[in-house]
């Protein structure tokens, strides 16, 4: 096991990427170096920990960066402005997503995932061969979200390396800000009953950990109303084509209620296929 309070070297991730895509002074790539994976862990504490209601560690909180075992085995993605430079000369990293293949997981002992989902259905579903990718610690800069073009870039670099790898199914974890899910109950029921994974790829949240997402009767929902109750990147993923597992999940040291996420790649919407994909 990882010590999770010292996170280690780079060991067994790819090197060399060159820029994945740009838009303006922004750009998408993989972290190569140590600093990087930091400068991406010290954006999630600052978004998660500081802008949101997440409760760090004391080690976190002494190193202000957000990291656990798993982030020596993924890859990361970044967002960086070149126009602006941090503390040690380099672009700011504004946007980052964690990527983790079946490869890694392996190394890592597991899926971070799986804490809150039942996946082993999932896993053993699927056909042999199928290249698996989980999806994590997304987020953006707050004053990067009230533009477009962060998020964008991420999404393009997410369809390059998912090309890169011949990725199959993309899975994850998604967030709704609070705890109460009697206040989230139109988003939820909304997912469940629109857009809840087929029986037979259904991934259900951990029996001790499940909490009921149908919340209110289907013929009572205005879709409308629900896209508009959605975080935008849940609103990103079932526009895309993704599916919703059953049960919600409370993190309370994210101060999240969290949806499971399930998207075969052949599924994905011809529209954001082609506005995401990288022209070869």
């Amino acid at each position: 096991m990882v010590n999770i309070h010292e996170p280690g070297p780079l060991e067994g991730r790819i090197t060399q990427w060159p820029v994945l895509a740009a838009s303006g002074v922004l750009e998408v790539r993989l972290a190569e170096t140590d600093s990087e994976v930091e400068a991406a862990q010290r954006l999630r504490y600052r978004v998660f920990y500081e802008e949101m209601a997440a409760v760090p560690s004391p080690e976190m909180r002494e190193a202000r960066r957000d990291f656990d075992h798993f982030d020596e085995v993924c890859d990361h993605l970044l967002v960086v402005d070149r126009s602006v430079i941090d503390d040690e000369g380099q672009p700011a990293v504004v946007g980052t997503y964690r990527l983790m293949r079946d490869v890694d997981a392996a190394r890592a002992g597991g899926f971070y995932t799986e804490s809150e989902y039942d996946i082993s259905g999932m896993l053993k579903g699927v056909a042999e061969g199928t290249k698996l990718l989980e999806l994590g610690r997304s987020c953006v800069l707050k004053e990067y979200r009230a533009r477009p073009g962060a998020m964008q870039l991420l999404w393009r670099g997410l369809m390059v390396y998912n090309t890169r790898f011949a990725i199959d199914l993309m899975f994850g974890c998604a967030s709704f800000a609070g705890t109460d899910p009697k206040t989230l109950a139109l988003p939820l029921s909304y997912l469940y009953h629109f857009h809840l994974a087929p029986q037979e790829m259904r991934v259900k949240a951990n029996p001790k950990l499940h909490v009921e997402m149908n919340l209110m009767a289907k013929d009572a929902i205005d879709p409308k109303e629900a896209l508009r109750a959605l975080p935008p990147l849940i609103k990103g993923y079932i526009r895309a084509g993704a599916y919703i597992g059953d049960g919600a999940v409370v993190d309370k040291q994210f101060g999240t209620t969290d949806v499971f996420i399930f998207f075969p790649v052949s599924k994905m919407d011809d529209r954001y296929r082609s506005r995401f994909e990288m022209k070869q």
